[in-house]
């Protein structure tokens, strides 16, 4: 018979986890050890906050929960933010704390926070491991972070628990596939009927969204757009669903050019939500166009009215849509094409002639990067940029924090999703507030030798914020950041950097971007200008 550690890092190691990104702490020094000893690496973030936004990206990128592990008092209260952070972007998280014995809990006050109070409101259930149940909890908590709409487990144990024997249990996982089953319909009393619906209207448009990431409809999406020649939009963590190099490809929704995907949907007859979650929406949904809600769950959020919906896996929906579907296409090439115009023209606005602009970034990066390249995004006014002009090929390549949309997620986001994808390249697209809250992450890329690239737009300034003092006509109070030379900071810990202020420079440094030798620091000096003239 094993410890209740040993059977805890078997369920782990049992749901495909072979990281689990950690900072250390007396109560959790047993499960650390278990999770060695059956091959799971324990990664060690700078901070417990950092490595649960790897853990995250680690499951963004592979579809099965992440882990992360933290001690209790600080290290607990640190990890609320990633914690909510996976259960507002629908990521599946297993989230384990240690705490003091479960007999003193109750008369001692060091370090002791209550962690089913602190974890309730951010977490999808906030459980406690006991050595009796322990075979239970854990696999109520990974089919609960999986479940549809995925997110954030918290699971508390003491070092007490952790060294107590366990029942000797042959330990299996239960579905860890997310959204699966049949196609259900759902009408209001006297409700059209959605396939009749869709070949009634003549101007559709497919706003794809992440659960039809989960759901890999991308075949499917392709095959009903394709079917009907039906333009379609995408959510921002949604991006590569749907392949933007696609002659149908319309466009990422609340993003930069953010009016000129509005008006393109106010002026469709129909819009098929197709696995869209509104937690990513920034602007209130205000059309009056009717919606087809098509997701892996009922239309409870009521952003926008649905007088019926197709609920379950949204591949299976969209093929049943498909099927029967006949005649010409709805929109005309040529009008799609103009829209395409329109953005790619609101894109580009504002830019400054002769400096560094947003877009020439994401543009030089892009073209640098090989095909498979993965990037990770943090937030800020140039995420708004990175959303609409990145060009993703297929899903799960672009990774962003859009339900909670925390800053800090961008570096240790490419730490884990490098650790998960190995030699397949990846990018960190951050600002320079953003890096500054996850800077030391540098150490570990460099310690690992991860073949990533870290590119920081630097202006000096919370953007965002800036801009909206600004347009109050107040000054900018605690948005300017002090200057600092990335380069060197980057060398002092142990990778290679490159300052750049022009076009050409970014090119000749991204040069060797498809075979890099170790984690590499570019510090984009941008004109924000564009930035005032997009937002």
């Amino acid at each position: 018979m094993g410890n209740t550690a040993a059977l805890v890092a078997e369920h782990v190691r049992a749901s495909g986890a072979r990281f689990v990104f950690a900072y250390p702490g007396d109560p959790i020094i047993e499960l650390m050890e278990a999770m060695r000893a059956l091959d799971v690496e324990v990664v060690l973030g700078s901070r417990e906050g950092t490595a649960v936004f790897m853990a995250e990206a680690h499951a963004m990128v592979t579809g099965r929960p992440g882990v992360c592990l933290s001690t209790l008092g600080p290290g607990s209260t640190s990890i609320v933010n990633g914690v909510a952070a996976a259960t507002w972007d629908r990521v599946p998280l297993l989230a384990i704390s240690g705490q003091i014995d479960a007999g003193r809990e109750d008369l001692v006050t060091h370090q002791v926070v209550d962690h089913k109070l602190l974890f309730s409101p951010v977490a999808k259930w906030a459980g406690r491991i006991h050595p009796r149940s322990v075979d239970a909890v854990l696999r109520k908590a990974l089919r609960l972070a999986v479940a549809e709409r995925p997110g954030a487990v918290h699971l508390t144990g003491s070092a007490e628990t952790f060294a107590a024997p366990a029942p000797d249990v042959a330990v299996k996982s239960p579905p860890l596939d997310g959204a699966s089953g049949g196609v259900r319909v759902q009408r209001a009393a006297g409700g059209p009927d959605p396939a009749a619906l869709l070949r009634a209207a003549r101007r559709p448009v497919l706003l794809a969204g992440a659960a039809a990431t989960r759901c890999d409809a991308t075949e499917a999406l392709t095959r009903l757009a394709e079917s009907g020649g039906f333009p379609v939009v995408v959510s921002p963590m949604a991006k590569g669903v749907f392949p933007e190099d696609h002659p149908l490809f319309a466009g990422v929704l609340d993003m930069a050019c953010n009016q000129v995907l509005w008006d393109f949907l106010a002026d469709s007859d129909l819009v098929v939500a197709a696995g869209f979650d509104p937690v990513e929406l920034i602007r209130p949904w205000s059309l009056a166009v009717p919606v087809l809600h098509v997701d892996t769950t009922p239309n409870v959020d009521q952003v926008y009215p649905s007088d019926c919906e197709v609920v379950g896996d949204v591949s299976a929906s969209l093929d049943w849509l498909a099927h029967g579907l006949r005649g010409e296409p709805r929109w005309r090439e040529r009008d799609i094409a103009a829209h395409r115009e329109r953005l790619r023209a609101a894109y580009y606005s504002g830019r400054v002639p002769g400096r560094l602009n947003p877009t020439d970034v994401i543009d030089v990066v892009r073209a640098a990067a090989p095909p498979e390249t993965v990037v990770t995004c943090d937030v800020g006014s140039h995420k708004l940029l990175v959303g609409q002009g990145w060009r993703a090929r297929r899903p799960r390549s672009v990774l962003m924090s859009n339900g909670l949309s925390s800053m800090g997620f961008g570096l240790p986001g490419a730490v884990g999703a490098q650790l998960a994808l190995g030699d397949v390249p990846v990018v960190a697209l951050v600002g320079d507030g953003g890096f500054a809250m996850a800077a030391t992450e540098l150490r570990l890329a460099a310690a690992r030798q991860l073949p990533l690239t870290v590119v920081v737009f630097v202006d000096g300034s919370l953007n965002r914020i800036e801009l909206k003092q600004r347009a109050l006509g107040y000054p900018g109070t605690a948005t300017r950041l002090d200057d600092i030379d990335l380069v060197a900071l980057a060398g002092s810990m142990g990778c290679d950097g490159v300052r750049v202020s022009s076009v050409a420079e970014l090119e000749k440094a991204t040069a060797g971007l498809g075979a890099p030798t170790g984690p590499l620091l570019i510090e984009a000096r941008i004109e924000p200008a564009q930035y005032e003239a997009q937002f």
